[in-house]
C-alpha cells in the first residue's frame, strides 16, 4: 500500500472514509478488511483501486529489468484471482487453510472470523495448486521452508 497523500490512499479514504485513517494518519487495515470483508461491492472497489495502481508499479519494475539476466519474484497475494498469466513459472506457497487461520490470528493478530473471511474470498486452493508451476509447501518447521526455498532457487535457475 501506497504511503499517507499517495494517490492509492487518498482514493480509498475518498471511497470509504476517514474511518479507515488511524490515529497517526497511516493507513487502518483492520478498519478497511471490516468494511471489505462484509461487502463485496467495497472488496471489488478496492481492488479497482489498489490493483490497477500495483500492476503499474510492476510493469514499471519489470520493464526495467527486461533486458537484464535477473530473476524477477513478484509476490503477488491475489495472482489467480487477477488472472495474470504473463509470468515465466507461477510458484505457490502453500497451508493447510487452519495452518494459515492459525498463523494469521497469531503473527498479524486477526481476529479468526476476519481470518476465516479473507481466505474464503480467495481462489480455491485447489485452483491455486492448478496454477503453480513449482508448490512450497508451508505447513512445517522453517527449517523445512528453508530446504523448499533453496529447491525453489535451484528449480528457477535451471529455467534461465
Amino acid at each position: 500500500m501506497q504511503a499517507p497523500g499517495q494517490p492509492v490512499f487518498a482514493a480509498m479514504v475518498e471511497r470509504f472514509g476517514q474511518e479507515i485513517v488511524a490515529g497517526d494518519g497511516t493507513l487502518d487495515r483492520q478498519a478497511v478488511a471490516d468494511i471489505v470483508f462484509s461487502d463485496r461491492e467495497a472488496l471489488q472497489d478496492l481492488n479497482g483501486i489498489v490493483h490497477p495502481a500495483v500492476g503499474a508499479v510492476i510493469a514499471e519494475r519489470l520493464g526495467a529489468l527486461a533486458r537484464t539476466d535477473r530473476v524477477v519474484i513478484l509476490d503477488v497475494p491475489l495472482l489467480v484471482e487477477t488472472g495474470r498469466d504473463d509470468l515465466g513459472a507461477i510458484i505457490i506457497v502453500d497451508a493447510d487453510p487452519e495452518v494459515a487461520v492459525r498463523r494469521l490470528v497469531e503473527q498479524r493478530g486477526y481476529r479468526e472470523d476476519d481470518a476465516r473471511v479473507r481466505i474464503s474470498r480467495q481462489a480455491s486452493r485447489d485452483d491455486r495448486l492448478a496454477r503453480a508451476d513449482f508448490v512450497i509447501h508451508n505447513d512445517g518447521t522453517r527449517e523445512e521452508l528453508a530446504k523448499q526455498i533453496d529447491d525453489c532457487w535451484a528449480w528457477l535457475d535451471s529455467l534461465r
